[in-house]
């Protein structure tokens, strides 16, 4: 296989066309915005100014173009939580990608790079709830870091891509198009809470290889190999320069199959994937000797499982397009759903869906409205250890059970490549139903969050 691979990238094929798709196309939901469908840079508002001194074009022409993203919000709760306030985030990310051809010569060879700067005043899901599922998808650790860094090649015939480098994984496995317009979309919790440092997904990324195989517009298949653990963001990996390669690998799996539009004009696809992750995990339940961890005799060594792992579906339609219409406006709903081993891993089934509504709103042909679910599950043995905990009187502590999320945003296209979003989002049992530390023997309160983004592209 090795061979193999270095076979392929030693090819130098006569041709220089561009391929199909380029490195801003799947992006991750909170870095959309940068993705050639979406709403367009600022610098077509700017006129004369929006590219001082041709530097832009200039390095167009040679192959190498830069995107700017700026993503700024407010949001707060005013009931619900451990606290309550409002908190600022913002996220400015500079993303360069590179055609060597057009730059050196090397036919079917591409690069990619990008950096955040984080910056927050405190992060509304664990300060203020201490929740599972996301309420920003740009909330992070503040830093300057470096994301993605990568090489990749493309065969001839387009068919085949071979990409590595330093890779995350949210922007071409387990995403739905449609759904990306959420402020709660994301990686998925199954993943964010179940995978090491909550795997190779924003704000980290890890070393890796991805192949995808497309050998035409309605079907393409996805595998990559990832370092399985890139550090926690905070503590080990604050600057997205560990490259870290000793730990055990993930391993996951796409197939991706898109209905070519018909008479009606709508378009839809459905995704399969799985992963699988090989290295060591607790049991939520069980220690070694096969006792509760909960039990007083208990040593509290959790048993030791080799590996873990999870399959998904991805589902995204579009329902209704008016006359004229493009592939994005109308009416369209996604779908996602997941499943993990319930004794290993802290959420054992997830879903999510919802709804968009664009260019329906008279006179804001580019506006889009949204109304999205999300449901996680806390996985059987954590459960069963919560009430193992109550029938050994071990300490009052309250069983989990689940956490879900309602969110309804408008997305108002201001000019092009300026966005204002207002969103509303509602908690139901954060934590899973987890117990408030300011309040001994109740549950952590859910409750409703407001909020305000802003998104600038260049």
């Amino acid at each position: 296989m090795v061979a193999a691979v270095f076979a392929f990238l030693s090819v130098d094929p006569a041709w220089s066309d561009p391929g199909e798709t380029g490195a801003v196309d799947d992006r991750p939901a909170q870095s959309a915005p940068l993705e050639p469908d979406r709403p367009p840079s600022i610098q077509t508002s700017l006129g004369a100014f929006g590219d001082p001194g041709g530097f832009r074009s200039l390095l167009a022409a040679r192959g190498i173009d830069y995107n700017l993203l700026y993503t700024n919000e407010v949001l707060g709760n005013l009931s619900g939580g451990v606290r309550q306030g409002a908190i600022h985030a913002g996220k400015f990310e500079t993303a360069v990608t590179v055609d060597f051809d057009r730059l050196a010569g090397w036919t079917g060879w591409s690069g990619f790079a990008n950096v955040f700067q984080i910056h927050d005043t405190g992060g509304l899901r664990d300060r203020s709830f201490q929740r599972l599922i996301t309420v920003s998808n740009i909330e992070a650790y503040p830093s300057t870091r470096l994301s993605e860094l990568w090489l990749e090649r493309t065969s001839e015939d387009r068919y085949l891509s071979l990409r590595f480098g330093q890779l995350v994984a949210d922007g071409e496995f387990f995403s739905s198009e449609t759904g990306k317009i959420f402020l709660s979309n994301d990686w998925p919790t199954i993943t964010g809470a179940n995978l090491p440092s909550g795997g190779p997904a924003y704000p980290i990324s890890t070393p890796g290889m991805r192949l995808r195989w497309r050998p035409d517009a309605s079907v393409s298949g996805l595998v990559a190999i990832f370092n399985g653990d890139p550090g926690d963001q905070a503590s080990v990996n604050r600057t997205g320069l560990n490259f870290r390669l000793n730990d055990a690998p993930l391993v996951m799996g796409e197939v991706q199959f898109r209905a070519v539009p018909g008479p009606d004009g709508l378009g839809r696809s459905l995704k399969l994937g799985g992963y699988r992750h090989f290295g060591r995990f607790d049991d939520d339940r069980y220690d070694r000797t096969g006792l509760s961890l909960a039990n007083p005799r208990s040593g509290g060594s959790a048993r030791r499982h080799a590996g873990t792992s999870g399959a998904y579906a991805v589902v995204d339609a579009q329902l209704y397009r008016p006359a004229g219409g493009n592939e994005i406006e109308g009416i369209s709903a996604y779908a996602r759903l997941s499943t993990s081993p319930s004794d290993r891993n802290l959420i054992d089934l997830w879903t999510d869906g919802g709804i968009v509504v664009t260019g329906m709103t008279p006179g804001r042909p580019k506006d889009a409205f949204g109304l999205s679910v999300i449901y996680a599950r806390i996985g059987e043995n954590a459960r069963r250890y919560d009430l193992d905990r109550l029938s050994l009187g071990t300490g009052f502590h309250v069983p989990r059970s689940y956490e879900a999320t309602i969110e309804a945003t408008y997305l108002f296209a201001v000019v092009p490549g300026w966005t204002i979003q207002p969103d509303i989002q509602y908690v139901f049992h954060p934590g899973g139903g987890a117990a408030d530390p300011n309040r001994p023997g109740q549950r952590i309160k859910g409750g409703a969050v407001f909020g305000l983004r802003s998104t600038l592209t260049y």
